[in-house]
């Protein structure tokens, strides 16, 4: 069964403009999946593979590309990085868009490379997992997020309404939101994603960087998984271990690459002295942190210590997939003063900063915008938007003068 993914539109835009459109996203996000069901109804595809040289990609690239005219989708590029300089001495003398679709389950390596060898020839893509609207397959028009940054206050006036789930929030969140685990029953889902697990580091590390023990690489991932929605500090994080800091940064880099990791840069306004500089970091999917955390049943989640940062990382994460279809994207930040006040989501679009908090609770009160008012207060000079608090609340209510609750599942 396929389901719709909100980046479709935007994928046949970029095919129509750019000769090359390169679609990264971490394993099983459905990369060959969406371009079958899109641009594959009408493109030859070839899978590579990091034992078999298909057709002799890898050795003669030139003859390869001669047997498979345009358009054509190479799947998992990084397995046959030859092609690459082929494929640019083309487009150099043919710039017609559509020609090359190349995918890619990681940021390093052969996609740099691309970035580099294929600068103004290519549109890159991130394809992350499902989102709400796609696992309901109930999509609007536009994301509700890219509707509150057109204007809040139009946002607020018009009806809105809810995605009708199928299962319950902890279940959601304990699922995590993969495209496999939506179709398979609670008493597998462990079995997923340890597997899932396994596979990443025995292959994907492996393959791409020299980590020598892999039970150790297994580890941090455990305690990474237990740190998500919290500032970034790379001393601290690899003490446990026995890991230098240099150490931690770079296989945090690793979990970046592959896109199980992603970091939102500190807000400062200048005022270094007064503000934290430490970007706030995400595992990619909660269901790495039901899954590596031991947490057993959907249940379970809600009484876990890490209930709040699991919610906060699922609300991150969305919002990240819903700006995934916008042009350009929003900045992305979040901001902490020394003095106690801080937004978990700090978004900056036209010149407007939109303040955003994250709250694992059904009934937020005013005293939940503290961190916004604290922001107002700070920077007086900047032209900052109503604020919300993103909650599995009901529906949307007035908290202060300038602040609302949002459920975190709007439609």
């Amino acid at each position: 069964m396929y389901f719709e993914r909100i980046l479709t539109n935007r994928l046949y835009k970029l095919a129509k403009s750019f000769p090359v459109v390169v679609i990264s996203g971490a394993r099983q996000v459905g990369k060959s999946t969406l371009l079958q069901n899109t641009l594959g109804r009408e493109s030859e595809m070839v899978v590579f593979d990091p034992v078999i040289d298909v057709q002799n990609a890898r050795r003669d690239p030139e003859l390869f590309l001669n047997n498979h005219p345009t358009p054509l989708i190479l799947d998992e590029i990084r397995y046959a990085p030859e092609i690459v300089a082929c494929i640019k001495r083309r487009i150099d003398l043919n710039r017609s868009p559509g020609q090359y679709i190349l995918t890619g389950s990681q940021q390093w390596g052969v996609m740099k490379s691309m970035a580099e060898s294929l600068a103004g020839r290519a549109v890159f893509l991130d394809l992350y997992s499902f989102c709400l609207s796609e696992i309901s397959r109930t999509q609007p028009t536009l994301p509700w997020i890219a509707r509150w940054l057109a204007s809040p206050e139009a946002f607020l006036s018009a009806p809105q309404s809810r995605i009708a789930s199928k299962t319950t929030l902890y279940e959601q969140l304990w699922r995590g939101f993969l495209p496999e685990p939506q179709f398979l029953s609670t008493e597998v889902i462990p079995d997923f994603l340890s597997a899932y697990r396994r596979t990443y580091i025995e292959r994907d590390v492996r393959l791409l960087a020299e980590v020598s023990d892999l039970q150790l690489f297994g580890r941090f991932l455990q305690i990474v998984s237990a740190l998500t929605a919290q500032e970034i500090n790379h001393s601290e994080l690899g003490r446990e271990l026995g890991l230098t800091p240099q150490t931690s940064q770079r296989w945090l880099n690793i979990l970046k690459a592959t896109f199980q990791w992603f970091e939102i840069p500190a807000y400062s306004g200048n005022l270094i002295k007064r503000v934290s500089k430490k970007p706030k970091g995400y595992i990619a999917d909660t269901g790495l942190i039901s899954s590596t955390q031991a947490i057993s049943t959907p249940k379970a989640i809600g009484g876990h210590p890490l209930w709040g940062a699991t919610f906060e990382t699922a609300v991150a994460a969305e919002l990240r997939k819903q700006m995934a279809v916008m042009s350009p994207k929003p900045n992305f930040y979040h901001w902490r003063a020394y003095s106690g006040g801080e937004i978990d989501i700090l978004l900056e679009y036209d010149g407007i900063f939109y303040p955003l908090e994250i709250k694992a609770k059904t009934n937020p009160s005013r005293r939940d915008t503290t961190g916004i008012s604290a922001f107002r207060i700070k920077y007086p000079h900047l032209n900052i938007a109503k604020g919300g608090i993103i909650c599995p609340c009901d529906s949307i209510f007035q908290l202060s003068d300038n602040d609302y609750a949002l459920p975190w599942d709007i439609s």
